[in-house]
């Protein structure tokens, strides 16, 4: 058999018969996540970058998200709100590549060991869990890109893209300078996916549920408007519980932030200076705005996606509905 997965072969229906999950499957998920990702992200790219501003200098830009962007366009011109976008568009690709495949290749896994009368019992728990193991790998790749995007929007003279950047940070930072905001990233990313996914899981049910319906019983229209409102609900509560760490991982990828020493001694720095209150709420609105639209746009996209290369999306099965 060739190793090389030519475009035929990815678009070719999945076996629908007893749906069988194999490594097709998982591929289709993973770039399906991958596009969903990139696609997202790359669009809220000027929302990020005036997030960032506001997280990194909260007293120049005080006028809120929209008062930000005039403030950039004014200041830098409207390119820069273009700032960092090859990096956030590859880097959120390769990001979803892992997180959506890797959740959805992980519950899938669990319910197989499990049985399908367990998993339907302990679904939240393999939520958790799926994405929690999923965001992990995710970020061992994600976070040197996010470091070049922090540093870029942070200074706009310090690279001209992705390239330049990542030889640039090399040369003045070396390899762990690429790494220096992995704690903090673990710390918002793994308890914003798990939220997410947990969160927009059990939306998704309820909503099927006050139907009356199971996923393959409505139209694959209905089912991507399903996925459009629960994650927008599962993106606000993700936002939330994750904001501190993301506004700590933008502080400590600018240049000098928290003083010397080791990154736990930097990031107490930061927070001290910022306050408990400050880290919770600043930049809290555009960042709702900003993940419960993207949200939204990953599980209705990568139904889409899914559905257009032929795949049958994973749901839990309450074994109880068969009989």
């Amino acid at each position: 058999m060739s190793s090389s997965l030519p475009g035929s072969v990815l678009l070719a229906p999945s076996p629908s018969g007893g749906k069988t999950y194999d490594l097709m499957y998982f591929i289709k998920g993973a770039a399906a996540g991958g596009i969903c990702c990139s696609i997202t992200h790359g669009a809220l790219c000027p929302v990020d970058v005036v997030k960032t501003r506001v997280q990194l200098d909260p007293v120049k830009y005080n006028s809120g998200l929209i008062g930000g962007m005039r403030q950039v366009v004014a200041e830098e011109g409207a390119m820069a709100l273009t700032t960092g976008l090859g990096a956030t568009a590859f880097g959120y690709f390769v990001q979803g590549w892992f997180k959506f495949g890797g959740v959805e290749f992980f519950k899938i896994k669990a319910v197989e060991s499990l049985g399908e009368e367990k998993a339907w019992n302990n679904k939240t728990g393999i939520y958790l869990g799926a994405a929690a193991a999923a965001e992990f790998i995710a970020d061992v790749f994600l976070c040197p890109l996010e470091a070049v995007r922090i540093r870029s929007v942070s200074d706009p003279e310090f690279c001209d893209g992705l390239a330049d950047g990542f030889v640039k940070m090399l040369k003045a930072d070396g390899i762990g300078g690429f790494y220096s905001g992995f704690l903090p990233i673990l710390a918002k990313q793994i308890p914003y996916t798990m939220a997410k996914f947990a969160v927009q899981g059990a939306a998704a049910d309820s909503i099927y549920a006050s139907m009356g319906k199971t996923p393959a019983e409505v139209s694959d229209g209905t089912n991507v408007g399903v996925s459009l409102g629960s994650g927008v609900i599962a993106g606000v509560a993700a936002a939330i519980i994750s904001h501190p760490a993301d506004t700590l991982l933008s502080k400590i990828n600018k240049k000098g932030a928290g003083g010397d020493g080791p990154m736990m001694t930097r990031l107490a720095n930061i927070a001290k200076e910022v306050g408990f209150v400050n880290l919770c709420t600043v930049g809290l609105l555009p960042r709702c705005v900003m993940i419960g639209t993207l949200t939204a746009g990953q599980f209705g996209i990568f139904d889409t996606v899914m559905n257009a290369l032929g795949a049958s999306k994973f749901h839990f099965h309450n074994p109880a509905d068969s009989h």
